[in-house]
């Protein structure tokens, strides 16, 4: 099993983690967050994050030990703009991305999958399909389809939710690159969709929630629907010169269970592998969130 961290990265730093909460820095802006799994102690006192900090993002009850999210608000420490802009470089791969403080903790971007973009960049890039296909499901404000498309992919981004597809576009025009399809609709619909048509795709990309709704009230359970979307996938994805990568934050899935479950769809594959993604704070504490399973074939 791999684990993965994000390199160098001059606009993004985890400073301190623990008591359920991260100080992070997005750019010259300091967000302290709630995060469950930081379940050891702080290494910075609570003056010395209130010093750093820019704003605390304060839930309402629910969340905390018992590893249950809820809306809140944002308490501002320091003068900060509701958005900004921050760069991610890694070779030959080069994105901007739009943060904006949300009502549901989230800025925007998810730092620790910049390891996913590295490999879906050098992915497409390793293509012997000119202008290859790639399909970005649950796809967000759009990190891995600027990757795909920075590398030359005709890239298809889908999301059930208007307003981060809205977002991601937002980040494309920022990056400079232009061209990539948008589509709000439920995933799974669209996945079978796809497969009657007789689509297919040189590159998936996964990173479906716990729970969720499509555009029309359809219902997402992953523990209930994760294997029949794998299963339609199969059917879309090429045979040949293609990749998948599916990433899990949710319902405590481990590696093994997404490497188990792509294995038991696709097959062995060329190449396999699967782990953890975290981050790293200065002081060595590494804060495991999200596990991923990718192959090519």
């Amino acid at each position: 099993m791999l684990l993965f961290s994000p390199g160098e990265w001059a606009d993004y730093e985890l400073i301190d983690s623990g008591n359920f909460e991260k100080l992070e820095r997005f750019g010259e802006f300091i967000l302290a967050r709630p995060e469950p799994k930081a379940v050891w102690e702080k290494t910075l006192s609570e003056r010395e994050w209130e010093r750093q900090m820019h704003t605390r993002f304060t839930t309402g009850a629910g969340f905390g030990k018992s590893g249950k999210e809820d809306s809140g608000s944002w308490q501002p420490v320091k003068k900060m703009p509701g958005q900004w802009t921050i760069a991610y470089r890694h070779n030959g791969l080069n994105m901007r991305l739009r943060l904006g403080l949300t009502a549901f903790k989230h800025v925007g971007v998810f730092p620790e999958q910049a390891p996913n973009w590295n490999y879906i960049y050098t992915s497409v890039k390793a293509l012997k399909t000119p202008q290859p296909k790639v399909l970005n499901l649950f796809a967000y404000t759009g990190g891995a389809s600027l990757s795909a498309k920075a590398a030359g992919a005709d890239v298809l981004h889908l999301d059930s939710v208007r307003q981060v597809v809205t977002w991601a576009r937002e980040n494309m025009e920022l990056s400079g690159l232009d061209n990539i399809r948008w589509i709000v609709e439920d995933a799974l619909r669209f996945v079978k969709r796809e497969a009657k048509r007789g689509n297919k795709y040189n590159g998936i990309l996964l990173d479906p929630p716990a729970y969720g709704h499509g555009t029309d009230g359809e219902k997402w359970k992953l523990d209930e629907c994760l294997l029949d979307m794998l299963q339609h996938c199969r059917q879309i994805l090429e045979p040949e010169d293609s990749f998948l990568l599916l990433n899990l934050y949710s319902n405590g899935f481990s590696a093994l269970v997404a490497d188990t479950t792509t294995r038991s769809v696709f097959g062995e594959g060329k190449e396999r592998e699967f782990g953890e993604l975290f981050l790293q704070d200065r002081f060595g504490k590494r804060l495991p969130l999200s596990v991923f399973a990718r192959f090519k074939q």
